[in-house]
C-alpha cells in the first residue's frame, strides 16, 4: 500500500506565497493525500490591522481552496514550535518553505524550524525564482 502524502506548506500573508502552494499541490498525486497550508503569526501582532493584510488572507484562502488544501491561521508566541507541533499532530511527511535570504542560522526560519521539528520530515525549499521543480532544494 502506498504511503499517504501529507504536505505542509508554510506561508506568510504575502500574495507571493502562491508559488509555494502551487508547488505543494504538485506533490499531491491521490485524493487520499493531504495538503495543509499553514500561517503562524506572533500573538501580539495585529493581523487584520490593515485592509491589505485582510485581502492577502482572503487570497490565501482562495488559492488554498482551489488546490483542495486546508488553510490554518494560528496565533502563537513561538512560530517554529507551533509549526513543528502542527507537523507532528498531522503526521506531515513533507514541509514546503520559501527560500530564506538570512545567512545567520539564528535568523534563518528554515534552520530554526528544522531544529525544533522532532518528527522525520522532508524539507523542500522553493527558491524565489521558482520556475521548475529541479530548482527546489530538498533537505532531509
Amino acid at each position: 500500500m502506498r504511503r499517504k502524502k501529507k504536505v505542509m506548506v508554510c506561508v506568510t500573508q504575502q500574495k507571493s506565497c502562491e508559488r509555494l502552494i502551487d508547488y505543494g499541490a504538485s506533490l499531491i498525486s491521490s485524493e487520499h493525500d493531504e495538503l495543509h497550508v499553514v500561517h503562524v503569526v506572533k500573538e501580539n501582532w495585529k493581523f487584520f490591522g490593515q485592509l491589505k493584510e485582510e485581502d492577502a488572507l482572503e487570497y490565501l484562502f482562495d488559492v488554498s481552496k482551489n488546490h483542495h488544501a486546508s488553510l490554518s491561521v494560528i496565533k502563537a508566541k513561538d512560530i517554529e514550535k507551533t509549526l513543528s507541533e502542527y507537523a507532528e499532530k498531522h503526521k506531515i511527511n513533507s514541509i514546503i518553505m520559501g527560500e530564506s535570504f538570512e545567512k545567520d542560522e539564528q535568523q534563518n526560519m528554515i534552520s530554526r524550524l528544522q531544529e525544533k521539528t522532532k518528527v522525520k520530515v522532508n524539507f523542500q525549499i522553493v527558491p524565489v525564482d521558482f520556475d521548475d521543480e529541479k530548482n527546489v532544494i530538498s533537505l532531509e
